[in-house]
């Protein structure tokens, strides 16, 4: 199939201090806008807010029906043919683009989309039935280079599809920026835990049970928590950015009239790159290994250098690790794939993590979705082997992860792409039968179980993962 859009892209440099996580419920008014936000920590390099789609894609475009919830392990060579919809225009000066995404796709992907050519793992349903794909192909865009503190307006002139002259576009977007940010305000009740601690330390201890018969090495166990709200999503997560900040945050917001049925949204403060892609070398980037900080400044030093001297946590990074060499070395030269790193320890607003780099020169005939399809899910939060881990996981949590530790990120139309891992996410949706903004959010928090694990020490990195999702419910977490 030919491409149905040609994007020439228009660029506007704006003047002061626009970040596009900041700026975000300002956008709201706009066609599914998706936030990928540097906001804080290590790497922060740039932040990209996307809206008004050319295409919206769906489950069905990835081979999914509604009903049955079949898998569909051709979906990563489905998302190509979608990018392969649009092509820069011959005239567009595509090399003058700044920042990192230069027009295509941008999506988040569930985990439950599950190992792209490998068995389907048997789950229930994620409980609040959210789609397994939200996003789109786009061409309208603020850009921002976190560390020159510049920021641009990308808009597609003429993309083919028909909706004002890009000059009208520039300014509604430019009116939405400049006027007052929009009213609202938040409300949450009380968090319920879905899964007691007792349930958990048992679910712990059967994991073990699983490892020491060599069922597996090691998986990924995690609880769910949800807590009724008010406000719009775009709130919370500002909210959830002035308690959370990461490098690897996100938003997603989807309406009814986008073809997703239920509205919803997801905010993510995640600060786990899965991978990133450009000019034949993958990189990914599993953390492994959490320990709480302290505000004692002599405490959070040992709880760091405690960390780093963990056998246990060192082990489980090495695990994960090799699985991921594994993984990439599917899409590798031969000898290609190299560690840098390991392991280094990064300290973020609430933990202090380890994690280690796993780079891949890939074969030159693959692209950013065979990348893709190789690594989806990420190791990190599944464990090894893969498979043998999410059946553990699937039967011992009992319901699909939905969004939760899948994926958000773009692939461009150079072929460059960059994707999270949706760790740290909270997943909205609306509240039948009341207001607009009368919501409830949902998050889950888990851990690497191995079987040198310790019930009781595992179910307390959880709740230390917990504690910078919670602040951000607390009249504190904003103004």
């Amino acid at each position: 199939m030919g491409a149905r859009f040609r994007f020439r892209p228009r660029v506007f440099e704006l003047d002061g201090e626009i970040e596009p996580g900041r700026v975000l419920a300002r956008l709201a008014g706009r066609g599914l806008p998706m936030l990928l936000d540097s906001a804080a920590g290590e790497p922060r390099r740039a932040s990209l807010c996307a809206f008004d789609p050319v295409q919206t894609l769906t489950d069905v475009d990835l081979g999914f029906s509604k009903v049955p919830r079949e898998p569909s392990n051709g979906w990563p060579a489905r998302l190509r043919e979608r990018l392969r919809e649009l092509s820069f225009d011959a005239e567009a000066p595509a090399e003058q683009l700044p920042g990192p995404f230069h027009g295509g796709l941008l999506c988040a992907l569930a985990y439950d989309l599950g190992a792209a050519g490998e068995r389907p793992v048997v789950c229930a349903p994620e409980p609040w039935g959210q789609p397994r794909l939200v996003g789109g192909i786009y061409v309208d865009f603020l850009v921002r280079d976190e560390a020159a503190r510049r920021t641009w307006l990308v808009l597609g002139d003429e993309p083919g599809d028909g909706r004002p002259a890009v000059e009208v576009r520039r300014r509604e977007i430019l009116a939405l920026l400049h006027g007052p940010p929009p009213a609202g305000g938040t409300r949450a009740g009380s968090p319920r835990r879905h899964t007691e601690p007792a349930e958990h330390r048992r679910r712990i201890e059967e994991l073990r049970a699983s490892i020491s018969r060599g069922d597996l090495y090691q998986a990924n166990l995690a609880h769910r928590l949800t807590v009724p709200v008010e406000g719009a999503p775009e709130h919370w997560y500002g909210r959830l950015r002035e308690a959370n900040a990461a490098p690897y945050m996100g938003f997603a917001r989807w309406r009814a009239s986008d073809g997703y049925g239920a509205p919803g949204a997801l905010l993510c403060a995640s600060p786990e790159l899965f991978f990133e892609f450009a000019e034949g070398e993958a990189r990914t980037r599993p953390i492994k290994g959490t320990i709480a900080r302290s505000a004692d400044p002599r405490q959070d030093a040992e709880n760091a250098r405690r960390l780093l001297s963990s056998e246990k946590d060192l082990a489980e990074l090495a695990m994960i690790v090799d699985l991921e060499r594994n993984d990439l070395g599917r899409s590798a030269i031969p000898g290609g794939v190299r560690v840098e790193g390991w392991p280094s320890l990064r300290s973020y607003a609430r933990v202090h993590h380890l994690m280690a780099d796993v780079v891949a020169r890939t074969r030159p005939d693959l692209d950013a979705f065979d990348v893709l399809a190789a690594l989806f899910p990420g190791g990190s939060i599944t464990g090894a082997p893969k498979l043998a881990a999410m059946d553990e996981i699937a039967r011992l949590e009992g319901h699909g992860r939905g969004f939760f530790c899948g994926s958000m990120g773009f692939v461009d139309l150079r072929g460059q792409a960059c994707f999270n891992i949706m760790i740290r996410t909270f997943l909205w949706r609306r509240r039948e039968g009341e207001g607009a903004e009368a919501g409830e959010l949902s998050c889950s928090v888990g851990g690497g179980i191995t079987w040198s694990s310790e019930a009781e020490a595992e179910e307390q990195e959880t709740l230390a993962k917990a504690a910078g999702m919670l602040a951000a419910l607390e009249p504190s977490g904003l103004g």
